[in-house]
């Protein structure tokens, strides 16, 4: 199998269901910290992480697709990703609740995102993989997080850089 038959995944879990983003917008993996607040941010809006002297903001990935929230553990991570959204790339620290593996799957084991009706929108579900008895749904962030979320982030950011540590701005 070449590696143009095959995509790269990093999955994680949220809950007791298992997700997927590519490898190729993970910029790393790191160990949860609580994020600098941002005040009047949308829920799922944790604040702001510090990544190598970036101050990089922070979802509840959780929160986003309306999981109901939960309490760190240690094995909680954020993945730090870079989603081309539009003309730019936005750095963005992803919350999940467990890292599993950096895996391949072959492109023609990847089905098209499924129908389940207007209520739960799966236009950010780029395909799923089946795995022993359950699925890996793939996640597409760009589609996620929508250009004017991405804005109002960026806006946050801004407002929480301000008042952030110096330190963070001095990178």
């Amino acid at each position: 199998m070449s590696a143009h038959d095959e995509l790269q995944l990093v999955t994680f879990a949220l809950d007791a269901e298992c997700f997927a983003l590519p490898v190729r917008v993970v910029r790393e993996i790191l160990d949860h910290e609580r994020a600098f607040r941002v005040p009047n941010g949308p829920r799922h809006f944790l604040g702001l992480c510090n990544v190598r002297g970036q101050g990089v903001p922070v979802i509840d990935l959780r929160m986003r697709l309306g999981l109901p929230p939960v309490e760190p553990t240690s094995a909680t991570r954020v993945l730090v990703v870079d989603v081309t959204l539009g003309e730019r790339t936005l750095t963005l620290g992803i919350v999940v609740d467990r890292v599993f593996e950096v895996t391949a799957v072959r492109k023609d084991e990847i089905e098209a995102a499924p129908d389940i009706g207007a209520r739960w929108a799966n236009d950010y579900i780029d395909g799923v993989v089946r795995r022993d008895q359950s699925f890996v749904v793939i996640v597409n962030l760009a589609r996620l997080l929508s250009e004017t979320e991405a804005a109002d982030l960026a806006a946050d950011v801004a407002a929480g850089l301000a008042a952030a540590p110096e330190s963070w701005r001095a990178a």
